[in-house]
Order: C-alpha cells, then structure tokens, then sequence
C-alpha cells in the first residue's frame, strides 16, 4: 500500500507579512492548488491513503469557498482515503457542521482506529483533558501494521500542563510501525524505537522566511510489516535565505556585483531573503532600495537587509572637529575608564551617532 503522508499544509493563510496584496492572494491561491497538485499525485501514483496530519486550514475561520473546494476534491476521489486529523490552529472547524464523506476518515478526543487492508490507522486529537491518558489507552494488535497520526511537539518527557506536547518515551514499544505527525514545519524522521519511525512531513509550502529550504510531503510504502519513506519535494516555490559578506565591498555598485555572483544558479521563481553582513566603513553607501529594486526585477519576491556592522577606526576621530571628534577626545581623556573600556564606549557611541541599529 503506497500512503501520503502530509501536514501543516494552512489554507487559507493571508501571506501579508512581506508580499504585497497582488503577491499575498496569488500565493494563498498557490497553496490550494498545491494541495489539489498532491492528489493528483495520489492518482498517478496509486496511493491509497493521505495522511493529513493536522492543520489542513490556518484558522478556524474557513473560507467558504476553499472548504467546498476541499470537499469537492475529497468527495470525487472516493478511491482514496482521506485520514485527517484535526491541528490546533482549524480544531475541528472544518468538520463542524457538514455531512462527511464516506471516504474523509476522522478522529475525535478518543483513540480512533480506521483499518484499510491490513493497515490500522489510528489517532486522536490530543486535548487538555486527554493529553496524560492517551498513552495508557491506545490499544494495538501486533499482527496488523500500525500507523499513529498525532499533531503536536514532540519531547521524550511530560510538559506538565502543555498538552500540545506529544511523550514519545510513553509510546515506544505500542507495537507502532509508523508514527505519522503534524506541527513541525520542516521535514523530520527519527527512530521511534527499535521497530518504527516517527516523522513530520513538514509543510508543502514555505510561507516565510522562517520556513525557508524544501518542502513537500512523505511518501510511505507499506509491504506488511516492511515501512519505507520517501521524502517528495514538492512546493511550488522556495524560501531561501543567504548571508553575504561586503566587508570588502567599497560602493553599492561592488555589493550589487557580489549579490548577482551569489545568485547566479538560483530559480528566479523563488522567493529569497539576503543579509548582508561583515564590517564596512561609514562611506559605503548600502543603499537597500535600490539593491531591493534590483533583485525584485529578478525574483518573484527578494528582500534585502543589512546586517554590516561599522568597522571604526578610532585614530581617525582624535583630530575630528565634530560631534564625533569631540566624543572621541572626552572618552580618551577620561581617567575613570581602562583603555580597552574606552575602546568599547568609543566604538558604541560611534555607532549610535551613525544611526547603527544593532549595538
């Protein structure tokens, strides 16, 4: 049996932190599409299960439009199993209310237990009430193959009160062959215990630049009791984020030059955040505007920031008939202060006078 393991996957998302409004609806269009994409997959691959593992919709305020379109997709595949367990960002939004179909499998507060073939599926949404007891009252047949679908951070210890944390020391040796997870937005797998895995699929589209790298789903082939996975890249677009060094860099024209040279290879259809960083002089002109102009002309979306620090040098300041100059001469004429203490008080007021941000 060949399953989809996937997650996290927030439709309806509103993508405003940095895109602008033209970008932030195509991108939320892109994230339904990229759903309906995967069963498309599902199709031509013969997979007979997607595991959604919490987390479907962003909020459990569920566009109308996209909650019919997921029907829809759900309902005219009847050949496909859909498991889907409730995230703590919909709950149970977006089951509330609608008559199920017959192949959109659920899971409550309560172990649930779905079986196709010789596979069980069993899960449960992981509740304040419910987050202690669950571990004692999952009950599993070692003959069958066992797949566990929960959403939460994993730890192998109690969080005491925090009941999104899932104990994986209370769920070895369960007769578990696959734990399936959700809520972890980049894609993990360890060992559960000596005979099964625990995985999150991670998201199937980076959404910020905190998501950056790929994205996708796993594809789990199931041969008895034998579990392997595959890691499916996936996401329309990625998120990447690079740091480059202009320490050596003299005007904005050498730092727009070393930008392209760093971007030569990369897909222009991406999204990418650059930092600039290293130490440069205060007549080097960073100018962000500008060098974000540039490269929004070529990507789908770039974002510059500067991260440079102001490289000083302190014996240029002694003669300065400035602010500066004069800020300089009363530090070093202090006699309350080490010289490495007036280094550092020098450094930093100089940074503060040029409008450094980062002190």
């Amino acid at each position: 049996m060949k399953i989809i393991h996937t997650s996290d996957i927030h439709l309806n998302s509103k993508m405003e932190s940095s895109l602008n409004s033209k970008q932030a609806k195509e991108r939320k269009a892109e994230l339904l599409s990229t759903f309906s994409r995967l069963v498309d997959y599902a199709n031509q691959h013969s997979v007979e299960a997607i595991i959604i593992a919490g987390d479907l919709f962003d909020t459990e305020s569920i566009n109308k439009s996209t909650k019919e379109f997921v029907l829809n997709i759900i309902s005219k595949n009847k050949h496909i199993s859909f498991l889907y367990l409730c995230g703590n960002h919909e709950k149970t939004a977006f089951i509330d209310n609608i008559e199920i179909p017959e192949n959109l499998l659920t899971f409550n507060n309560s172990w649930t237990y779905h079986q196709i073939g010789n596979v069980v599926f069993a899960g449960v949404n992981i509740t304040k009430e419910n987050h202690k007891s669950i571990y004692s009252s999952l009950q599993l047949d070692s003959a069958n193959t066992n797949i566990v679908i929960l959403h939460g951070q994993t730890s192998k210890y109690f969080a005491k009160d925090n009941y999104e944390v899932i104990n994986l020391t209370e769920l070895k040796n369960k007769n578990i062959d696959y734990l399936a997870l959700g809520h972890i937005h980049s894609y993990t797998i360890d060992s559960l215990d000596d005979n099964a895995k625990y995985c999150y699929p991670g998201c199937l589209e980076g959404r910020g630049f905190d998501e950056c790298g790929e994205h996708g789903f796993v594809l789990v082939d199931v041969d008895n009791k034998n579990i392997s996975t595959t890691f499916i890249p996936f996401a329309k677009r990625q998120l990447l984020e690079l740091n480059i060094d202009i320490s050596k860099s003299t005007s904005v024209y050498d730092i727009d030059e070393l930008i392209k040279k760093e971007i030569v290879d990369l897909n222009k259809s991406n999204l990418i955040k650059i930092n600039l960083v290293g130490s440069i002089t205060e007549n080097v002109n960073v100018d962000v505007e500008f060098l974000n102009h540039t490269l929004n002309e070529l990507f789908y979306f770039a974002k510059v920031v500067n991260k440079t620090t102001l490289a000083i040098n302190i014996d240029n300041y002694k003669n300065d008939v400035s602010i500066k100059g004069e800020f300089v001469k009363s530090v070093l004429n202090s006699n309350k202060l080490s010289d490495t203490e007036k280094e550092q008080v020098i450094l930093l007021g100089l940074k503060a006078l040029n409008g450094e941000q980062d002190l």
